[in-house]
C-alpha cells in the first residue's frame, strides 16, 4: 500500500512539475523600455525605433520600424521576431521567448566597446548588409544594466 502511495505521489509531483515548466515556456514576458539607449542604422538614427529589456540580463528586444530583433549579447546572436507575436502594453511590450525562431540571422563584424558609461555594440546584418549600432547604458561600475 505504501509503495502505491509513493508511486502516486511521485506521479502527481512529476505531472505538476511538467505542467509548470510547460506554462513557463508559453508565458508572455513583459519587456520594458531601455532608458537612455541610442540606436543607429547605417550611421543614422532611424525614424522609428525602441529597445526593450526583460528580467533576464543579456537579452534585448529591438523594435526597428516594423521589425523586431532579439539580441542575445552573451551568444552574440540576433533573431528576427514575428511582429504579430509582440503585443504592446503601454510603453512596454509583451512577448514570449517560446516564439523565438530556432535559427539566428546571419551577422558579421560583431563588435563591443566600452565607452565610459555606455556599451557600444555594432554588427552587420549578413556579410554585406546594413550595420546596426546600439549604445546601451552601463552601471557606474562598468557592468551592464540590462
Amino acid at each position: 500500500m505504501r509503495f502505491h502511495r509513493l508511486i502516486s505521489a511521485a506521479g502527481i509531483l512529476l505531472l505538476g512539475l511538467s505542467l509548470s515548466i510547460g506554462l513557463q515556456a508559453g508565458e508572455k514576458t513583459l519587456w520594458k523600455p531601455v532608458a537612455f539607449a541610442i540606436v543607429k542604422f547605417n550611421g543614422e538614427a532611424p525614424k522609428s525605433w525602441n529597445m526593450y529589456h526583460s528580467e533576464k540580463k543579456g537579452l534585448l528586444l529591438v523594435h526597428l520600424w516594423k521589425r523586431y530583433l532579439l539580441l542575445d549579447m552573451k551568444e552574440q546572436e540576433v533573431r528576427e521576431i514575428d511582429p504579430q507575436t509582440v503585443k504592446p502594453r503601454g510603453e512596454s511590450v509583451e512577448w514570449s521567448n517560446s516564439d523565438a525562431p530556432d535559427q539566428p540571422l546571419e551577422i558579421s563584424e560583431w563588435k563591443e566597446r566600452n565607452v565610459g558609461q555606455l556599451l557600444r555594440v555594432s554588427f552587420r546584418l549578413g556579410k554585406d548588409g546594413h550595420i546596426l549600432e546600439l549604445q546601451i547604458p552601463l552601471k557606474p561600475d562598468g557592468k551592464p544594466v540590462y
